[in-house]
């Protein structure tokens, strides 16, 4: 829980996807390797957490080993470990179920240790400007589908097309919807940088001393 008394947006609870399987890094879960002496999760969940009013992880198998970061941690309700889509709307049923008066979720990767701090802010504004419902992330000149804001009044439309219609892809999905675009500028880095690989972990070590 955290104080949004100085913010101009509404109740917002934030998801963070760490449910990726690392397979270029040799398995594992990536969001837990470090960087700078921490944790990439811990550098999220730093950034993310003073921007949402909660936070939950979004995970699959033993929820114990993140029990460090005291937060829920929410496992995917749709079987066969589907994608990011599905880490999305097991946080729009856990926020229906335990926040009902909150009708939006923030979703973020585990693996960006360097998300911009005010990431919700222009997102809410950009899809309060525009009427949508859906706003995404950007930079480079490249969308960022899984760092986005979700309205709960989708969460159905969802569910249906990941387990009738058996859509993976993310802007397959949003696509279909109406949605802002939000860009950030990628210097000195890019706030969506995120760790792929060995060699990537590697660069995030220079670009951590680049990040405020």
């Amino acid at each position: 829980m955290t104080n949004n008394d100085h913010r101009t947006y509404p109740e917002t609870i934030g998801v963070v996807l760490a449910g990726g399987l690392a397979r270029r890094m040799g398995g594992g879960d990536k969001p837990m390797r470090r960087i700078g002496g921490r944790a990439i999760l811990d550098r999220v969940v730093e950034r993310f957490l003073s921007q949402c009013d909660a936070i939950v992880l979004n995970a699959n198998g033993d929820p114990g080993r993140f029990s460090a970061f005291g937060l829920p941690v929410v496992a995917d309700t749709v079987a066969g470990f589907p994608g990011p889509l599905a880490g999305v709307l097991a946080a729009l049923d856990w926020t229906a179920a335990n926040r009902p008066d909150a009708r939006w979720v923030a979703s973020v990767a585990g693996d960006c240790p360097f998300l911009p701090r005010d990431l919700v802010a222009r997102l809410h504004e950009a899809r309060k400007k525009e009427g949508t419902r859906l706003a995404v992330a950007a930079s480079g000149g490249r969308s960022h589908p899984v760092i986005g804001l979700w309205d709960i009044g989708l969460r159905e439309d969802l569910r249906h097309a990941l387990m009738v219609e058996d859509i993976r892809k993310v802007d397959r999905w949003t696509g279909r919807h109406p949605l802002a675009t939000v860009s950030w500028p990628t210097e000195p880095l890019d706030p969506f940088f995120n760790a792929n690989t060995v060699e990537d972990l590697a660069e995030a070590e220079k670009l951590a001393a680049l990040a405020q």
